[in-house]
């Protein structure tokens, strides 16, 4: 297994980065959205925790930002039929506080929002993981003074009293943040006459 990767950030795609270690071997690694966000400019030094995925029809490696969040990847492609495009697609689209919450709160409507994932493997996940998932619960005061959770959280309150749903705001929210990963022009949204931190 490899377990970790360090070294140089030589290339940054859409979902995957490339990792040249000291040694001169590059490690392509897919990562969710969040993982990308937080990384370095190209060329600056990186370490990321890695799961390596071997199938009969390739070998994939997959990075992290920390062991919390690799543990997760785990447990997410541990349900029957939720493999690691999908796990990726659902850390991406709600990182893990919100996927955690999701999942124990049984919320079918938006874990089933996320891109390749339908409502019965949304029951499966919130079925077999809703009580399994206690170790990646924060303190009510740590995830209040967490950054930018609670101002995606408030957006996403903002969004829903102004008649949104639920999916469809986080839809929403999910593209503003795609959109300003290649752009840096503000990272405020305006909803309803307030501002909002991404």
């Amino acid at each position: 297994m490899i377990a970790q990767v360090s070294g140089r950030l030589a290339a940054k795609r859409i979902d995957r980065v490339v990792v040249q270690t000291a040694g001169g071997v590059g490690y392509e690694i897919v990562v969710p959205l969040g993982v990308m966000e937080g990384l370095p400019a190209v060329g600056e030094s990186v370490s990321l925790a890695t799961e390596l995925v071997v199938r009969e029809d390739g070998w994939a490696l997959y990075g992290f930002q920390d062991d919390a969040e690799r543990r997760f990847f785990q447990r997410l492609t541990a349900v029957s039929g939720v493999g690691p495009k999908i796990a990726i697609a659902l850390m991406s689209a709600l990182r893990v506080e919100r996927g955690v919450r999701a999942i124990r709160e049984r919320n079918i409507g938006l874990l089933s929002s996320v891109s390749g994932i339908g409502k019965k493997t949304a029951e499966r996940l919130a079925l077999e993981l809703a009580d399994k998932l206690g170790e990646f619960e924060e303190p009510a005061s740590a995830a209040a003074s967490a950054g930018g959770g609670g101002t995606a959280e408030a957006a996403l309150k903002a969004l829903e009293r102004l008649g949104y749903g639920t999916a469809e705001a986080d839809r929403a929210l999910r593209q503003v943040r795609i959109l300003a990963i290649g752009v840096k022009v503000k990272d405020r949204l305006f909803v309803g006459g307030q501002e909002f931190d991404l």
